[in-house]
């Protein structure tokens, strides 16, 4: 996995309303807490958690924990940097409601560090690396103060790769090869954002993402504004995003709970039309162009999964 202070992830596979102003106590779900039976206490995360992944060697410490998200700094991580239990709250309860759920743990667990560890990585409950939890855990050079920019980007991205690599009950993401690190990040993240209500940081990262130019599949590729964003507006919305990770889950050949290989471009045009419903050669021809070699593998995708239709 690259190592860098823009959004990062681990190769080979990633937030409700503003809850930043005034609650009424008795209504602040992030204040609630259960009483401390001895089945409630059985479900409270660790106090602490030792890492033991990659370079990372911190004693983590639990700062904050509900139903739905467990947080934890190391000893740099400033304490009063709260906006993260809410945010990432309302982005993992979207998720849920959106994506399903991701195993028999039903929390995110959230890793924190102030100058180290530059940059971020998921890891979701099939990895025994991380004791086999849905975990975010990000690195900032700098401050965790901003709680529109770079820091909830970077968290928010984070989580969608947790949906790439473990929606609907099966490991790994067949499409990462063809989408890499940030393509899949850039719609999802638009539409936690604008569904949350978050509209100023919803237009922004529009702005931003349609502008992007990537240098694959080919030169000025432009993934949001040609691709994501069209199939987005123009064919259902969050409803299509949750399609095509439906119908990954029931046709991709798997081995067990993981897929078994990876996409091919016919493939992948071929299951994102199926979840829009319309044929997207068109769009796919647009935004990537069309090489001889991806008919033949459309074409064959289409006698291989005849049972997605469009």
């Amino acid at each position: 996995m690259k190592k860098s202070p823009q959004l990062i992830v681990l190769s080979g596979l990633l937030a409700s309303t503003f809850l930043l102003g005034s609650c009424k106590k008795d209504n602040d779900p992030l204040k609630a807490k259960k009483p401390v039976t001895e089945e409630v206490a059985a479900e409270i995360p660790p106090a602490t958690w030792q890492e033991h992944w990659f370079e990372h060697v911190q004693l983590l410490k639990r700062v904050y924990y509900n139903d739905h998200i467990a947080v934890y700094y190391d000893n740099d991580m400033p304490t009063n940097v709260t906006w993260p239990y809410r945010r990432l709250d309302s982005i993992w309860r979207y998720t849920k409601r959106t994506y399903g759920e991701f195993g028999p743990d039903k929390r995110l667990f959230v890793i924190l560090h102030e100058n180290k560890y530059s940059g971020g990585h998921p890891s979701t409950y099939f990895d025994a690396s991380h004791d086999f939890r849905n975990v975010i855990d990000v690195g900032l050079n700098g401050s965790w103060a901003d709680s529109t920019g770079q820091p909830l980007h970077i968290t928010a991205h984070e989580v969608g790769h947790i949906v790439e690599g473990a929606s609907k009950g099966f490991h790994n993401s067949p499409a990462f090869p063809l989408w890499g690190d940030s393509k899949w990040m850039e719609i999802y993240q638009y539409d936690v954002y604008k569904s949350l209500g978050w509209t100023t940081i919803a237009n922004a990262w529009y702005n931003d993402m349609w502008n992007k130019v990537d240098n694959f599949p080919v030169a000025n590729t432009r993934w949001f504004r040609n691709w994501f964003y069209p199939i987005y507006n123009q064919h259902g919305g969050t409803a299509t995003l949750n399609r095509f990770f439906t119908l990954l889950a029931q046709y991709f050949p798997k081995n067990g709970t993981n897929y078994a290989r990876n996409m091919n471009w016919g493939e992948f045009v071929h299951f994102w039309s199926g979840a829009a419903g319309v044929n997207l050669k068109a769009q796919a021809t647009i935004a990537f162009g069309w090489p001889a070699s991806w008919e033949t593998q459309f074409q064959q995708a289409r006698q291989t999964f005849p049972n997605i239709t469009y």
